[in-house]
């Protein structure tokens, strides 16, 4: 569909971006909206129904659960090389001079990264967009429009396509929009299951480190609540599409070099924010009920 609307609807002028942009994003989660009502006019449990349909295709913990598992049990086997085989097979790039300490961290960095882009920022579209009566298309909003920041740079980068690089400028600066209020809810979330304390002190000392800002907020929130160094030398990637998020930064942040037990402190984190924020929305749920 992307690939479609940028074919048929971009032809080189900064407008046509835009154009692109809305018609790839704003479609479907239009369409999704106008289902939804369809839906909900004749039996609410199908518009329940298709929530739960929407939220199954959006939200995305098969995309990195598995690998993180799978490097996580081969790291406790010992086995450094199925390790360094399956981060390349995840992130396509060039696993096999890292150091084991290094290896840790780009599991924490892209794992994060990944569950915040895949899991926490659909579900905070999802109840917005949901509270002001527009169903599951928040899901589909922002879904795409993380889609999009990745793919034209896929097509300019890697496949060395000719494409219009306003539409990969467009793409990046609409999502980064998009993703600046649920980074920060991620972070957030993130500081009040971990050691608030140091998690809201690296927020804001070491954010800026990090060359993208929402990632940032994320990752140096991480780093505090776990008490854990990210940030370093990034290996070449061999297809950005694939990239769970922004290369890091050279500068380090403060906290331990990353050993095998943080890993499973991240999970733990991850899982932590998860049932904390599904608390939450219950409570809001029951009050307006009630109310």
């Amino acid at each position: 569909w992307v690939k479609w609307a940028g074919r048929n609807f971009d032809a080189g002028r900064p407008q046509h971006a835009r154009v692109v942009w809305w018609l790839s994003v704003a479609g479907p989660a239009a369409l999704v909206w106008l289902l939804y009502l369809l839906v909900a006019h004749f039996s609410l449990l199908l518009a329940l129904a298709l929530n739960v349909g929407v939220l199954y295709l959006t939200l995305g913990f098969r995309s990195f659960s598995h690998y993180i598992t799978d490097i996580r049990l081969a790291l406790e086997r010992k086995d450094e090389a199925t390790a360094k085989q399956l981060m390349t097979e995840w992130l396509h790039l060039d696993a096999s001079e890292l150091p084991q300490n290094e290896l840790l961290r780009h599991v924490i960095e892209h794992g994060l990264l990944a569950a915040h882009r895949h899991v926490f920022g659909v579900f905070f579209f999802f109840v917005v967009f949901s509270a002001i009566g527009l169903g599951p298309a928040g899901a589909v909003f922002y879904r795409l429009s993380e889609f999009m920041s990745r793919y034209w740079s896929y097509q300019s980068v890697s496949l060395q396509a000719p494409s219009n690089q306003e539409l990969r400028l467009v793409s990046a600066e609409y999502f980064g929009a998009a993703d600046y209020l649920p980074a920060r809810l991620t972070a957030f979330g993130f500081a009040v299951v971990g050691n608030f304390e140091d998690a809201v002190d690296a927020w804001r000392q070491q954010a800026h480190l990090f060359p993208d800002a929402n990632d940032g907020v994320v990752l140096a929130a991480t780093a505090g609540a776990i008490n854990v160094s990210l940030g370093g030398d990034q290996p070449t990637h061999a297809s950005p599409l694939e990239d769970q998020g922004s290369p890091p930064p050279v500068v380090p942040t403060g906290g331990m070099e990353p050993v095998f037990s943080h890993v499973r402190s991240m999970v733990g984190l991850v899982w932590r924010a998860v049932v904390m924020w599904m608390l939450l929305l219950a409570l809001l749920t029951l009050a307006r009920w009630t109310g």
